[in-house]
């Protein structure tokens, strides 16, 4: 049985590294994903959907646009072997950034849709 770490990084109540089930560390790939800037990972300077940086610029339905191209095409290069991605919508609504994505893993191939939100 393979341990999978928690995201973000924390120690359990006996002081141990938190771990986690398949399901939910897949999630927790999807949203180290979408929070690391590109160029922050030295080895894998393309790596990140740059959605942090986000909540500084000004929102609009353009941006909401770009970004959903962009998420995909990530999502495919670097967690393509992991999920597949069969639904990406992101959406702009007065200060909220709403990030919707819909998969199936690969491994299980259980369905899953998870939610990320991130207000200016």
């Amino acid at each position: 049985m393979t341990v999978q770490i928690s995201y973000p990084y924390r120690f359990d109540h006996r002081r141990r590294t938190t771990s986690t089930d398949y399901d939910d560390h897949v999630r927790d790939v999807v949203e180290q994903f979408l929070l690391t800037e590109p160029g922050e990972r030295v080895n894998r300077p393309d790596f990140g959907g740059g959605v942090a940086q986000l909540v500084f610029a000004p929102n609009s339905p353009e941006l909401a646009a770009a970004l959903q191209f962009s998420l995909r095409a990530g999502l495919q290069r670097w967690l393509g072997d992991v999920i597949e991605v069969t639904d990406l919508a992101v959406t702009s609504e007065d200060s909220t950034l709403t990030i919707d994505i819909s998969y199936r893993l690969r491994a299980t191939g259980q369905e899953r849709t998870d939610r990320f939100e991130r207000a200016q």
